[in-house]
């Protein structure tokens, strides 16, 4: 006889859990692995326009460039993005940035 789970356990099934189900097949990875993997692509594609502007700007500034290069390599990056953004001015970036 199968015992209900215990109390506070999410039993409803992963969201891509289809996903996840072919990485296991088609990959190395582990169940975990793969789980983890799926979570992180899709937080990289949920990242705002903002939020990656930042980021991209303390890594590039951590490369040592210079903010004339790290905006113009930006600009360059954004419509490479999963959903393009408009096309921004660096006078938009740099307020993403410092507000």
């Amino acid at each position: 006889m199968l015992e209900p789970p215990a109390r506070g356990v999410d039993t409803r099934p992963a969201p891509h859990d289809d996903l996840v189900d072919h990485l296991v097949r088609s990959t190395p990875l582990q169940r975990g692995e793969a789980t983890r993997v799926v979570l992180d692509v899709l937080a990289y594609f949920d990242e705002t326009t903002e939020a990656f502007v930042r980021r991209r700007h303390r890594e590039l500034q951590f490369q040592g460039l210079r903010n004339d290069a790290i905006f113009e390599r930006i600009r360059q990056e954004l419509p490479h993005r999963a959903v393009t953004p408009p096309d921004l001015t660096a006078r938009q970036l740099r307020r993403m940035v410092y507000g």
